[in-house]
Formats: C-alpha cells, sequence, structure tokens
C-alpha cells in the first residue's frame, strides 16, 4: 500500500459513509458545511438587506417574524 491507491473522489466518499454512519446524516452536513465556502458577497447583501438600519430594529423585526411563524 502506497497510500496512494485510492483517488480523492473515493476517499472522500469513504469519509462521507463513515461521517454519516457514526455521527449521522445532519451532523455530517453541519460538518461539511463548515468547510464549503458560500456564494456571492455577504458584505453587499447585507447592505441591500439592511441598510443603515440600527441592530435593535434588526433583531426587533426577527422577534416579530418568530412571533408570527409560532
Amino acid at each position: 500500500m502506497t497510500g496512494y491507491d485510492k483517488s480523492l473522489a473515493e476517499i472522500n466518499g469513504e469519509a462521507i459513509r463513515i461521517l454519516c454512519r457514526e455521527i449521522g446524516l445532519v451532523n455530517t452536513i453541519r460538518f461539511l458545511n463548515q468547510y464549503t465556502a458560500g456564494l456571492g458577497d455577504y458584505t453587499e447583501e447585507r447592505k441591500k438587506l439592511f441598510g443603515a438600519m440600527p441592530l435593535d430594529q434588526i433583531t426587533s423585526e426577527i422577534k416579530q417574524a418568530r412571533q408570527k411563524v409560532s
């Protein structure tokens, strides 16, 4: 065994199967998401969504939205 007997795709597949078996699908996805680069420009999106809105207003609107759902 040289250490390079499997392709990276095979190693990744095996690792994901092991993680799913040991910690479950949801926790495997949560783990993998830590290492996945996001898309887009969060800073620009945040500016478009919230502009100069103060933090207390943002949190207040989040609380109101959560109350409507529950």
